[in-house]
């Protein structure tokens, strides 16, 4: 099929384009976030990144962090969370797990110790329900630090959750009192 390589550079292209600057290669996301696989196959390659739908499908299925999603009739595709563009996923609250992980840098610690978890450019807070993860998560930034977020209780405390399709947890924010570095 396609190297491990290609495969790599093809779901960093697509986290680009999907999830953040559609406009770089010309095409256009719906409101919920979805565009056309076939404007999408030929614009990519237009700018360089050349695949077919069989590569692309390959992709997505073998993506370990589930990151796209293609419709059930794999004429549309989407990323399934992390935009920085205005785009509604179409997610319903959930009821969150007790605890809930997020890794960052060791470097941020006493930032986020202080302020809270912030979505910054992002729709969305990201968290994880295993700190395996969330030390993944943080290892991409530097040394790892995984703060445990008391999930259940925000929820009680009105703060709303939402369960992405690739099981990624989102919230607004995370207000420093729910916060525990480990």
């Amino acid at each position: 099929m396609i190297s491990d390589k290609e495969n790599k550079n093809i779901s960093k292209f697509l986290s680009l384009v999907l999830r953040h600057q559609p406009e770089l290669i010309g095409i256009e996301l719906d409101e919920n976030g979805w565009t056309d696989v076939d404007a999408l196959i030929a614009k990519s390659g237009e700018h360089g990144v050349r695949y077919n739908i069989d590569a692309l499908k390959h992709v997505v299925t073998t993506n370990n962090k589930q990151r796209f999603a293609f419709n059930d009739t794999f004429d549309r595709i989407r990323a399934n969370q992390g935009h920085s563009v205005e785009v509604d996923l179409g997610y319903e609250a959930k009821i969150p797990p007790e605890v809930l992980y997020h890794g960052s840098a060791i470097k941020n610690a006493d930032s986020i110790l202080a302020s809270g978890l912030e979505k910054r450019e992002r729709h969305h807070v990201h968290l994880s329900a295993d700190v395996a993860t969330a030390a993944n998560v943080g290892q991409r930034h530097g040394k790892p630090v995984i703060f445990e977020v008391t999930a259940l209780q925000m929820h009680h405390d009105g703060m709303p959750f939402f369960l992405s399709n690739n099981g990624v947890w989102l919230t607004d924010a995370v207000p420093p009192k729910y916060l525990k570095k480990q």
